[in-house]
């Protein structure tokens, strides 16, 4: 039987999750992920069954026509009856909501855009291929949505963070009984991240053999399924070697022998614990940003971009299937530069300039 990539074994964790969850909707609801499954990812609708799910509670709790109607027996003539009004009182109640197990959500700008993307996937699915004839959710003006400034590591602190790493000096006590065991690796994981770009899902889910320093790259998975190589530097390839010289002499736990980075357990490290590693790290460098993995994917973004100021270049190092996404991230360094060239251009000399003209 041919071994299962980690990234197969993930897709099948989420498609028995996206099961479960599909199972507590109305029957209609199969079929609209059916439609939409060569076009996203596992953990995308995942995230829309959450969303659905959601939605499906709060008209069985709130709305008096739904109350007296189990969310299995909803049926789609019913969701059409729907008025942009229902819709809006939907987002208004996710802001602060109830689960099944009372524990309370709240939902800020990010959250309500993304509910309400949900849904209109959900109902245009069912509009386009003619099971209903009203879109309420079309008619619904979309919130006005106030883009947050892109927290990124400055030149200082992105070498005050690696050395951190390195030396560990401002961690606990506790932590640096950890450090002395984990130091090698989680070095290579942070220049990994800081020298490539990569996502943190990408970045657990490599293997031993998606490495080649012969010519310094490293194959990854992208979202959709797609691989890729992408190219490291000198230091990214020094700090890999002295991982690798570390890990050919740990054997790993029984299925996880292909795994590049471990944890401590000799299992393939996950993502919460690489997030949890950047937290800590990043706490003894700077408490006025909450560094995360996809900061210093864009603390990666920013540097390649004022290096080569090629949009396109960056797009596609960073796996970003449209370039308008990277130009939305990367506006503000244009800015920057409209800034600094603001003085290029002199309309009349100096005074200095003018005094030596005059006496030669």
């Amino acid at each position: 039987m041919k071994e299962q990539s980690y990234h197969e074994q993930v897709d099948i964790k989420n498609t028995y999750k996206l099961r479960e969850l599909i199972s507590t909707l109305p029957p209609f609801a199969k079929s609209y992920f059916r439609g939409i499954e060569t076009r996203t990812s596992s953990r995308t609708r995942i995230a829309y069954a959450y969303d659905l799910n959601i939605f499906f509670r709060f008209l069985h709790k709130m709305n008096p026509i739904f109350q007296k109607i189990e969310i299995k027996d909803i049926t789609l003539s019913q969701l059409e009856q729907l008025s942009p009004m229902d819709i809006e009182e939907y987002l208004d109640y996710v802001k602060v909501y109830e689960d099944k197990e009372q524990q309370i959500h709240t939902n800020k700008e990010r959250g309500i855009m993304r509910k309400l993307s949900s849904l209109k996937s959900f109902y245009s699915y069912f509009y386009r291929n003619e099971s209903i004839k009203y879109n309420p959710v079309e008619l619904v003006q979309t919130p006005k949505f106030h883009e947050k400034a892109i927290v990124r590591l400055d030149l200082d602190e992105m070498q005050s963070l690696l050395e951190q790493v390195d030396n560990g000096n401002k961690l606990t006590e506790k932590q640096k009984i950890f450090h002395q065991r984990t130091r090698i690796r989680d070095l290579a994981i942070m220049t990994l991240l800081l020298g490539t770009g990569i996502r943190v899902s990408e970045c657990v889910g490599l293997n031993l053999e998606d490495v080649d320093l012969k010519n310094d790259g490293i194959k990854v998975h992208r979202k959709g399924g797609k691989e890729v190589i992408v190219y490291f530097g000198d230091e990214v390839e020094l700090a890999l070697l002295d991982y690798l010289e570390q890990r050919n002499k740990i054997v790993a736990q029984e299925g996880e022998e292909h795994a590049l980075f471990l944890s401590l357990q000799k299992r393939r490290i996950g993502v919460r614990a690489v997030e949890n590693l950047v937290k800590k790290y990043s706490r003894a460098v700077t408490t006025m940003k909450n560094i995360t993995p996809h900061k210093l994917r864009s603390t990666y973004g920013t540097n390649l971009y004022r290096e080569t100021g090629d949009i396109y270049l960056v797009a596609d190092v960073l796996g970003h299937a449209d370039v308008n996404t990277t130009k939305k991230h990367y506006a503000a360094i244009d800015d920057d530069r409209r800034k600094q060239a603001r003085n290029v251009v002199k309309l009349r000399k100096n005074s200095s300039e003018q005094g030596i003209e005059n006496n030669s």
